[in-house]
C-alpha cells in the first residue's frame, strides 16, 4: 500500500523503508551479501521468513528478507540476502518477512 498504507506494521511515527531506500542501504555495505548486511550499522541478521502457503519457518540462519513499503502487482518488494548475494526481490504479501521501521 505504499509508505503511508493502512497495513503499515510500524508504530505511529514510523514506516517501512521504500524499495529505493533499501537499495541505497544495500549499496553502502562493504560486501554485497549477508556478511555485509550484518556488518552494516543496521546489523541485519539472517532471520529467514515464514512461508506464505503453510506458515512454516524456512531458511532461518541462512537468508535475510526485509519488507519495503513498495508494492509491485501482487507482490511487495523486499531486501533479500544470503551468503553470496544481496538484491531487491518481490514476495507474496502473505509471506512473513522481517521488518525494520524508519522514524518519519
Amino acid at each position: 500500500q505504499g509508505v503511508s498504507g493502512t497495513n503499515n506494521p510500524c508504530p505511529s511515527g514510523y514506516r517501512l523503508p521504500t524499495d529505493a531506500e533499501w537499495e541505497a542501504e544495500r549499496l553502502s555495505w562493504g560486501s554485497n551479501n549477508s556478511a555485509g548486511a550484518f556488518a552494516s550499522p543496521l546489523m541485519l541478521p539472517v532471520a529467514g521468513y515464514r512461508y506464505y502457503s503453510n506458515g512454516s519457518l524456512i531458511v532461518v540462519g541462512s537468508r535475510g528478507h526485509y519488507w519495503s513499503s513498495t508494492v509491485d502487482g501482487t507482490y511487495s518488494r523486499n531486501l533479500a540476502f544470503f551468503s553470496s548475494l544481496a538484491d531487491m526481490d518481490g514476495s507474496y504479501r502473505a509471506s512473513g518477512l522481517s521488518v525494520r521501521c524508519l522514524k518519519e
